[in-house]
């Protein structure tokens, strides 16, 4: 009986301890901005040297962006900074396109990076935007454009007007759903005509979901072999995938160390990625691909 209650007076302890543990951590959390959009809330927190950007913060949604208020350039994500491994296979892109701008991370990085290239940016929402712009430091220029547009209506126009790009990120990718249209066959064909000879596509995505099979046939039918590139602790997967014949990992080696030094202050190691980038498909190849008429993405997300 005794050891009974010392048992549960124990359990009570931790439970308080708990409690108060994330009491404190809510209470440190500052909410510093919110705006509403027809899509979302989009909110901006400040927590441990930290600020983020979230969307419909009181469902729990997670962080789209993070900031590091010490050190603003270098990347926090490990996803974002594994979306530059598509400079191993176009190391100098002079045309850049970047669908989904959360905080702008990613294309003022690429700004950076390349001054000379030219950059546009896509966000559906223009809460979100201001907030990028407000809180984030993003900027536009004569160089870096951004468009308040669905990114498959400015992709299907690009197409019809003839531009190519040749370093293409698709990151319209909330952290637990992606719109079905940019999911289907038909979509990823639009991105693959806009893209050079011997452009990248850089896509964000998840390292496992029900929609895996379905998404990586997807990708597999319009654009052939391609890398999957996941890292220990991430909950993302880039999916590399371009016109041409890939180079083997080894080949990669050489542009990873001329791009070491560039990305270092960005906490990128390029250096890292070639090891991990595979073709061997961990999927189920037989599996139906997504199409505009076949696009259970919303069921599977």
């Amino acid at each position: 009986m005794k050891t009974s209650i010392c048992i549960s007076a124990s359990v009570v302890f931790i439970i308080l301890i708990l409690a108060m543990t994330m009491t404190q951590t809510h209470a440190q959390r500052e909410i510093i901005h919110e705006e509403r959009s027809q899509y979302r809330d989009v909110v901006v927190t400040e927590f441990n040297n930290q600020r983020c950007m979230l969307f419909n913060v009181h469902r729990g949604d997670m962080n789209q962006t993070c900031m590091d208020l010490r050190d603003p350039k270098r990347l926090v994500f490990s996803y974002t900074k594994m979306s530059f491994a598509g400079l191993l296979l176009n190391p100098d892109p002079e045309r850049v396109l970047v669908a989904g701008l959360g905080g702008g991370t990613i294309p003022m990085a690429m700004r950076d990076l390349f001054p000379d290239a030219y950059i546009d940016v896509l966000e559906v929402d223009q809460a979100v935007l201001n907030v990028a712009e407000d809180f984030f430091g993003f900027r536009e220029d004569d160089a870096m454009q951004a468009h308040v547009v669905d990114a498959r209506v400015f992709i299907k126009r690009a197409g019809l007007r003839g531009e190519q790009y040749d370093y293409i990120v698709l990151d319209a990718f909330s952290g637990e759903y992606i719109p079905e249209h940019l999911l289907s066959k038909e979509f990823l064909e639009e991105v693959r005509a806009i893209l050079t000879p011997d452009g990248v596509v850089v896509a964000n995505t998840f390292s496992s979901s029900r929609l895996y099979d379905y998404e990586s046939v997807t990708y597999q039918a319009v654009f052939g072999e391609f890398y999957n590139f996941k890292l220990p602790g991430s909950g993302n997967r880039l999916i590399l995938a371009t016109r041409s014949e890939l180079p083997s990992p080894g080949e990669l080696r050489s542009p990873a160390r001329e791009l070491y030094d560039a990305l270092e202050p960005y906490g990128v190691n390029l250096m890292e990625y070639p090891p991990r980038l595979t073709t061997r498909p961990d999927w189920d190849t037989s599996t139906r691909v997504l199409t505009d008429q076949y696009s259970p993405a919303n069921l599977l997300n």
